[in-house]
């Protein structure tokens, strides 16, 4: 069993910057790709970056060259620095950590950080 646990969200104005991080507990860390994802109202949830044991990183192209993700193993940490923020990237960011073991997909989701980009 995985438990993760997101904090950084908050109100940030056009242009403005946040970090978001998620805590994994219950788990060994390196067994797991790490994600971040996001659900705006009315909105599929959508894949925003994901990270490898090994440091491979994937984001959508919305999101290519303001966002960056990173995972620190000796913390069991998956961090997101979100950087020239824009209103659509408004929305409630979950963290995930997914794995396929012994045939069976395993996925885990924290329980979300609201993100508002307004003036």
């Amino acid at each position: 069993q995985v438990q993760l646990v997101e904090s950084g969200g908050g109100l940030v104005q056009p242009g403005g910057s946040l970090r978001l991080s998620c805590a994994a507990s219950g788990t060994i860390f390196n067994n797991y790709l790490m994600g971040w994802y996001r659900q705006a109202p009315g909105k599929q949830r959508e894949l925003v970056a994901a990270v490898t044991n090994g440091g491979v990183t994937n984001y959508v192209d919305s999101v290519k060259g303001r966002f960056t993700i990173s995972r620190d193993s000796a913390k069991n940490t998956v961090n997101l620095q979100m950087n020239i923020l824009k209103p659509e990237d408004t929305a409630v960011y979950y963290c995930n950590a997914y794995r396929w073991h012994n045939g069976v997909p395993e996925n885990y989701w924290g329980p979300g950080t609201q993100v508002t980009v307004s003036s």
